[in-house]
């Protein structure tokens, strides 16, 4: 690794702090040399605590994927046994694509410890800071016709919210149609894509990203009060390859169920999940407005919302908002 003789004297002196000096004689290269890769090193999801007059000390180091420990704690027929992990990448999402039209079977993962124009819906970026989260697609080849696509989705987001509270232990919940927050924060995305023909899917793509080990500080401004981190809301440092491992586990479990009895019970769950229903929530399109509150889904996965009118409505697709009490009144006076 291009920065292991700099890690090794991190390591030697364990908590304590190292001078610039002393790493410039040590490693026999300039102050400016020093600086730059401990810079580069915190690119990398390492951290560091700087003192004047005291230098550096190294407070943080990002867990680092391995495939044979990714695979301890796959437990799957299919789903992550077979796995293309990636230092860096322009997005997994892409990367898959490009592999499911090359062939590659249900069940190949992509994963990437970093993106650096990670997808998200609507075209928005996800922030895919390295080190730190879990950025990874999975190929999916359903012999669905596409309306089928949505309930994808949801069955995702249930995998994906079961495994974060069976290895962590936070309540995180569902928020239809693809986001799980804790307390109202967002702390993963959910993105299918699918390609189609002749009205049938021909592959799926199923992006996840976690925010995992991230710190407050690491967020940018505009995300600092709508995200959060595993790490953050357990108070301790979470195993990224044990939570891919639980992923796979729970999302192959739901999708075989899901093959031989359907929609119905991962709707049940994903209800139970929910940290939308019962809520005041509000959608908009650029022809109508929809408000109140959120009371279930249909059997197709849409979100059903009954009306401040008594009308039930029934959404699906956009931004779905989850009103604070506040906002519900003002949008009711």
């Amino acid at each position: 690794m291009k920065y292991k003789m700099l890690l090794d004297l991190f390591e030697e002196r364990s908590n304590d702090f190292l001078s610039g000096e002393e790493i410039s004689n040590r490693l026999s290269i300039s102050r400016t040399a020093v600086w730059k890769q401990i810079n580069q090193l915190r690119e990398l999801g390492y951290e560091f605590e700087a003192v004047s007059r005291k230098g550096y000390r190294l407070i943080y180091q990002p867990d680092q994927y391995h495939q044979d420990e990714i695979m301890q704690y796959v437990n799957t027929n299919t789903f992550g046994r077979r796995v293309h992990l990636l230092e860096s990448t322009f997005s997994t999402q892409v990367d898959a694509i490009k592999l499911a039209e090359e062939g590659e079977k249900t069940g190949t993962l992509v994963v990437a410890d970093m993106q650096t124009n990670g997808r998200g819906r609507q075209g928005k970026n996800w922030f895919s800071p390295a080190g730190k989260g879990i950025w990874m697609s999975l190929i999916l080849r359903p012999e669905l016709p596409i309306r089928y696509m949505p309930q994808l989705t949801l069955l995702t987001g249930v995998a994906v919210c079961s495994a974060i509270r069976n290895v962590t232990g936070v309540e995180a919940g569902l928020k239809w149609p693809n986001d799980i927050l804790v307390d109202g924060r967002k702390v993963c995305g959910i993105l299918l894509e699918s390609a189609t023909e002749d009205n049938k899917v021909r592959y799926c793509i199923a992006g996840i990203g976690i925010d995992v080990n991230l710190s407050e500080q690491d967020y940018p401004e505009e995300l600092s009060s709508i995200a959060t981190s595993l790490k953050i809301e357990s108070g301790s440092m979470i195993s990224r390859s044990k939570l891919i491992g639980e992923v796979m586990n729970e999302l192959e479990a739901r999708y075989e169920q899901y093959e031989k009895e359907g929609f119905a019970p991962i709707l049940k769950e994903w209800e139970a999940l929910s940290a939308s229903l019962g809520k005041q929530v509000r959608t908009e399109t650029p022809n109508l407005v929809i408000e109140g509150k959120a009371i279930g889904l249909s059997d197709s996965g849409g979100l059903i919302v009954l009306t401040k009118e008594g009308k039930k409505s029934t959404i699906f697709s956009g931004e779905v908002e989850i009103l604070q009490p506040e906002q519900s009144k003002q949008s009711n006076s």
